[in-house]
């Protein structure tokens, strides 16, 4: 993979985990030296954003063992209940800033199925990298 993506791949990895980042920002830089590379800088940051979500759900899953539910901060309460309140499709959210992690890792600690946790969360972030892309396309 070339550097620029490799680049593109670990900005969005990060930028989806508890760490911030701006692989948005990445994104469209890339997509305007080379707008042919439109469906590829989709699914790369796409990919990478998700599998940073499910490394977030990984890390709730080991929480769970370690910590019971006194230890949580409030963000992680409310993102307990609205999972409890509205299941998986909830993580169609996991894109936005501050709601989107707390509610990546509380559902790892809530043992909700990776499969549908993982299908809810890459819908969302396809969602997400696709309309910054319109926006990008529209503007250059």
């Amino acid at each position: 993979m070339p550097t620029d993506l490799t680049g593109l791949f670990l900005s969005a990895f990060i930028a989806s985990t508890l760490l911030p980042g701006g692989s948005e920002l990445v994104l469209v830089y890339l997509y305007s030296e080379n707008p042919a590379r439109y469906l590829l800088l989709l699914s790369i940051a796409s990919l990478g954003n998700t599998l940073g979500a499910m490394s977030s759900w990984g890390i709730g899953r080991l929480l769970a063992w370690r910590f019971p539910a006194r230890c949580w901060k409030d963000e992680h309460v409310k993102a307990i209940a609205r999972l409890q309140r509205y299941g998986s499709p909830v993580l169609l959210l996991s894109w936005l800033p501050f709601i989107g992690d707390p509610l990546c890792v509380a559902a790892g600690w809530m043992r909700l199925h990776w499969l549908k946790v993982l299908l809810f969360i890459a819908i969302g972030k396809l969602l997400r990298y696709l309309f910054v892309l319109e926006v990008a396309r529209a503007s250059l």
